[in-house]
């Protein structure tokens, strides 16, 4: 019984080690699904399909190329453009299951865009918006703001997909509500994250 234990465990190694380099070479397609996971922040873990333009949107990353990229280049690339956010880089791991291209080419998958939402939302997390979409529309898709949001020190956190710099914008929720500053009620882009932090006492 010994021996067919050690057996079974050599086979299973080895399906492994011989997967793992498979994974390594592939290179990504559109309508492939990526599994991604950073070690130092469970909250960015998720799956991802890359888009027809052989795109992806990922939190503090923006938008992120991955068709004719292999696993381990889509891993640099994530570590790379999110190690500004972490005190020390971060272990970012990548596999993928590749999908089908037509069922990701229609024209609705094309034109939406990824907004994330973090903090004082009741709907944080991920959204799927219209192309033009503004920060307040975006907003309600996401539930509104909790009673305990810091409303004048919302942030914008924009990341440029070529540089992988990200610009931050402040935005006062408080005025924009007022109906004062309409006009200066921000469109978002692919990939924009919103953080909306908690208020402080007496704010």
């Amino acid at each position: 019984m010994l021996s067919f234990i050690r057996l079974l465990a050599a086979l299973v190694l080895t399906i492994a080690a011989t997967a793992a380099p498979a994974q390594q070479e592939y290179t990504v397609r559109p309508g492939d699904v990526l599994s991604i996971e950073v070690l130092e922040d469970s909250s960015l873990n998720r799956s991802i399909s890359v888009l027809p333009d052989g795109r992806f949107s990922f939190p503090f990353a923006g938008s992120v190329t991955a068709a004719g990229k292999t696993v381990s280049q889509i891993q640099a690339s994530l570590t790379d453009a999110i190690r500004s956010n972490f005190s020390v880089p971060p272990n970012v791991f990548v596999s993928v299951q590749p999908g089908s291209p037509a069922a990701y080419a229609s024209e609705s998958s094309v034109q939406a865009i990824d907004i994330y939402f973090l903090g004082e939302v009741n709907k944080p997390g991920l959204i799927a918006a219209a192309r033009g979409t503004t920060f307040l529309q975006a907003l309600a898709q996401s539930g509104g703001l909790t009673p305990f949001a810091a409303t004048k020190r919302i942030q914008l956190r924009r990341t440029d997909p070529r540089t992988h710099a990200q610009k931050v914008y402040e935005i006062n929720y408080k005025a924009l509500s007022r109906g004062a500053t309409l006009s200066r009620d921000i469109q978002l882009l692919d990939g924009d994250v919103i953080l909306v932090p908690e208020r402080r006492l007496f704010e």
